[in-house]
């Protein structure tokens, strides 16, 4: 998706160019707005192709360690956890983040608890609270 997007996004940039070429007000300034978006869109792509990869950075390194929840949770036929099985399993986590609110590894289980309990706005903030707490651990020991 993110290659169609790219090749969409290459179009859309070569229109600007040929509408701000017209000459006309109204053109140019939709020629304008056409450059303006790309580089939005390019930034959100970005910004989760690269919370993609630190988050899959995380799930090997916690996985090396044990320390990935262990999935014993029912499951639905789409392979979703049930919600009230994965509620049920929540407290555990968010009192591990409450004993060591520094530790990413914590933040990190949060955010998958929170995601098998169907909340996916509190995961990605859980996911990227555990990836700024790992980054910070990173540059101390170096």
């Amino acid at each position: 998706m993110a290659v169609i997007l790219a090749l969409y996004l290459v179009l859309v940039f070569q229109r600007a160019i040929m509408l701000m070429a017209t000459g006309e007000g109204i053109a140019i300034a939709m020629g304008v707005a056409l450059l303006v978006l790309p580089f939005i869109a390019a930034w959100a792509i970005g910004r989760e192709l690269l919370f993609g990869a630190r988050t899959e950075k995380l799930v090997k390194l916690l996985d090396a360690e044990g320390g990935l929840p262990v999935e014993e949770l029912p499951h639905r036929a789409s392979g979703r956890p049930l919600r009230d099985a994965a509620d049920a399993e929540f407290p555990r986590y968010k009192a591990e983040v409450e004993q060591a609110p520094e530790s990413w590894r914590a933040w990190f289980r949060l955010g998958l608890a929170y995601d098998a309990s169907g909340d996916r706005r509190r995961a990605r903030a859980a996911l990227r609270e555990s990836i700024r707490l790992y980054r910070a651990e990173a540059r101390a020991k170096a």
